[in-house]
């Protein structure tokens, strides 16, 4: 992300906000869908060959981007490798070691699964998160709105001058880091609550992350369209989606609405037709980012 001061909302940016914001969406339940198809029609060891190769696709894909022209395409690179690499190397690893070592599902009383072997190992690697969110927050100048305010509040009264200093500017790679870091931070979160030993998905805590959630993704959907350059609102997208998809991810856990993508298979139509929109979305986008820039 970037720092911007805050601009009117006009026809184009509004568009190009919406745009940005719906590609970025729709492929978190085409992610989830993903990861259900190749459980499902490939098996060990082939699952785990293929999960390894889309994550060694994802980061080709970034590295790639560090080297192609233009803001747009690095910002497309970075998502998509990430997405991948996320998929493949993070999400599927802890598939294969939990169900290398039997861990077993967690199940509500009526013997339904609720939370899958390898979420409920995930939190282990909150000390690991942790270690990441320290070089952020105490030796790095990002474009994160959220880190420039807690670093004012921890430096404002500091008697050591700390000059924080941003890291090599590679789109991709900024691309593809803040994808990862929310999505981890989202995870982390959403385990947690659900967690009964520590909070419980009834919990008043977690309808509060919920709803806090929610109306942090409108606040943030309100900034993202004022953006007037598509790299930029692409980027701003995505931590907007994935505020937004922890209130999803809570109310789905709640059975307010059904989780198709995690059925693909039997709502094959409307899998479909969000395949289909995300297709056209991002051919529209790339064509009017590419118009523009020429």
């Amino acid at each position: 992300m970037n720092p911007s001061t805050p601009r009117p909302i006009t026809r184009t940016t509004f568009f190009m906000g919406t745009m940005a914001f719906l590609v970025v969406l729709f492929s978190m339940p085409l992610g989830h869908a993903l990861m259900i198809l190749m459980e499902h029609y490939l098996k060990p060891p082939m699952l785990y060959y293929a999960a390894f190769s889309m994550g060694a696709v994802g980061l080709i894909v970034t590295v790639a981007g560090v080297f192609v022209r233009g803001d747009t395409r690095q910002t497309l690179f970075g998502l998509f490798g990430g997405l991948l690499f996320w998929t493949g190397w993070i999400e599927f690893l802890y598939v294969y070691y939990a169900h290398r070592f039997g861990v077993e599902p967690l199940r509500n009383a009526a013997g339904e699964i609720i939370t899958k072997p390898e979420y409920l190992i995930m939190p282990s690697s909150f000390g690991f998160w942790a270690m990441f969110m320290l070089l952020y927050l105490f030796s790095v100048r990002t474009g994160c709105n959220f880190f420039n305010y807690l670093q004012r509040v921890f430096f404002r009264r500091s008697t050591v001058r700390m000059e924080l200093k941003p890291l090599a500017r590679h789109t991709a790679l900024t691309t593809f880091m803040e994808l990862n870091l929310i999505l981890w931070t989202s995870y982390l979160v959403l385990l947690f609550c659900y967690d009964d030993h520590f909070i419980g998905d009834r919990h008043p805590v977690t309808v509060l992350v919920a709803f806090g959630a929610l109306a942090s993704s409108v606040y943030m959907f309100k900034r993202l369209v004022r953006i007037s350059s598509w790299g930029y609102a692409i980027r701003y997208a995505i931590p907007t989606v994935i505020v937004f998809w922890t209130f999803v991810e809570v109310i789905m856990r709640w059975r307010v609405l059904q989780e198709i993508w995690i059925h693909p298979l039997e709502y094959r139509t409307e899998m479909l037709t969000i395949l289909a929109a995300f297709i056209i979305l991002l051919a529209v986008l790339i064509l009017k980012s590419w118009k523009r820039r020429g």
